[in-house]
């Protein structure tokens, strides 16, 4: 048996925990990026994530684990099927982690349709690729950097959709692809082109703990984990009950959390003097901001829950000039925040 480290174990990088969790709570952000050298437990929090998250019901013997309840998501066999009165065999899993390796093709992604067979046979015959595993569960891609930018476009699309469509010598087949996907990358082994980098709903840059303490307790937690797992994750099971309750809470909240007018033209007015191009940065920070609200178990949007949100989802969208890093300008953020108090106060 796999041994996965508890979410709510990880020591720092809080930035990262909170853009995922933002994420599971709501898959309409279109994913995160995670920008950050190797071994700063990248890969351990999103196996931790899918560890946290409550388990999903799915049709037993459908390949894209459609929800039995959601006749909206559902595929079209699933569909026709419960339209035709059939009982559809239900089962309860965790929610999975499908991992996209560096090689993989277009037709490896979205999968393959046998256009011999429709067109000889007139049906139509898919077979399912790495987007049909990943629906309702976790995509992610390690190195998305070093993928081909055609393949981490269709991603990005079906992130952004929830649905994938396979076209070949005119025959179509559409099937629900509804994931949380996460992108991770060494800065120093590339960059993502700045098209496919706004795509990404939220991003952080993360680097190692630098301040003592806290790396001696990564060394004795890590440790402690290593030798007795079990013992390690029972430990830590009371925290993770409680973050996976604020997470079901978070969820059920989201549709009811309301967002004012007010807050609305602090969201443009910081996205454009931070100058970030289009209106991408201002959507995904007003779905943001809510989904933060709903996380502390509000249903009112706060100032603070758009400082925060602006952090993670304008570190990639500001314009740079050619070999600039790629950092957020907090104490910009501070001012136009500060000015757009007092402008209101007056």
């Amino acid at each position: 048996m796999r041994y996965v480290y508890p979410f709510s174990a990880i020591v720092g990088q809080e930035e990262m925990k909170k853009g995922l969790l933002l994420n599971a709570i709501n898959p309409r952000l279109s994913g995160i990026l995670i920008r950050g050298e190797k071994g700063t437990a990248k890969s351990t929090a999103v196996r931790a994530l899918a560890a946290l998250l409550p388990e999903i019901e799915v049709v037993a013997d459908c390949p894209f684990s459609c929800d039995p309840e959601d006749v909206t998501t559902m595929c079209v066999r699933c569909r026709q099927r419960r339209e035709a009165g059939e009982e559809l065999p239900r089962q309860r899993r965790k929610m999975r982690v499908v991992e996209l390796p560096v090689s993989a093709t277009e037709d490896r992604v979205v999968g393959t349709l046998d256009i011999e067979r429709a067109i000889k046979k007139g049906e139509k015959h898919f077979e399912p690729g790495i987007l049909a595993q990943a629906n309702r569960g976790i995509l992610y891609v390690d190195e998305v950097n070093l993928l081909d930018d055609h393949v981490v476009d269709v991603l990005l699309d079906s992130a952004a959709m929830g649905v994938n469509t396979v076209e070949r010598e005119g025959v179509s087949f559409t099937h629900p692809a509804s994931f949380i996907l996460v992108g991770t990358m060494n800065p120093e082994e590339g960059e993502l082109r700045p098209q496919l980098l706004d795509r990404f709903g939220l991003c952080v840059n993360i680097a190692g703990v630098t301040d003592p303490e806290l790396r001696v307790e990564i060394i004795k937690r890590r440790a402690a984990f290593e030798e007795n797992p079990q013992e390690f994750i029972r430990k830590w099971e009371k925290e993770e009950e409680k973050l996976r309750q604020q997470i079901v809470t978070a969820k059920e909240l989201l549709p009811r959390v309301e967002i004012s007018e007010e807050i609305l033209y602090l969201i443009a007015k910081i996205a454009i003097e931070m100058g970030v191009d289009g209106h991408r940065a201002d959507l995904v920070m007003m779905k943001a901001a809510k989904t933060m609200a709903a996380l502390a178990g509000r249903t009112q949007v706060t100032e603070e829950d758009v400082k925060e949100s602006a952090n993670l989802a304008l570190l990639h969208r500001m314009r740079r000039k050619p070999f600039q890093e790629m950092e957020m300008d907090h104490e910009k953020l501070q001012v136009i925040m500060g000015g757009a108090h007092a402008h209101r106060r007056n």
